[in-house]
């Protein structure tokens, strides 16, 4: 997934048809939650799913992991995503999530 936010063709008026219906990201930046916003907004269609691997260590290591876990998908609320489901990688990856759910899903 792209970090820059000017290489978005649907920003500068392209129509992407064929949107895709999931989307992954493991970013591992502190603000991966933006970029899988920058990049639903323009590669992911309404109803489509995400996944995203959220590493605390890469965000805030001076915070428990609960609460960046916590804090990131808040951010993901605020931007249009509703997260299903979050699980801990607890005992294969210490302080690390996976989190899906849908973006803009329909009422």
């Amino acid at each position: 997934m792209s970090r820059i936010e000017n290489n978005c063709f649907s920003r500068v008026g392209y129509c992407w048809s064929d949107q895709s219906c999931v989307i992954f990201s493991n970013a591992a930046q502190s603000d991966q939650a933006r970029i899988l916003a920058l990049n639903a907004s323009c590669y992911l269609k309404a109803g489509g799913h995400f996944v995203i691997s959220i590493r605390t260590n890469c965000i805030d290591s001076t915070v428990p992991a609960e609460a960046v876990f916590e804090s990131e998908i808040n951010k993901l609320r605020a931007e249009q995503f509703k997260p299903l489901e979050q699980v801990t990688l607890e005992p294969y990856e210490r302080d690390h999530a996976c989190a899906i759910g849908g973006y803009i899903m329909p009422q």
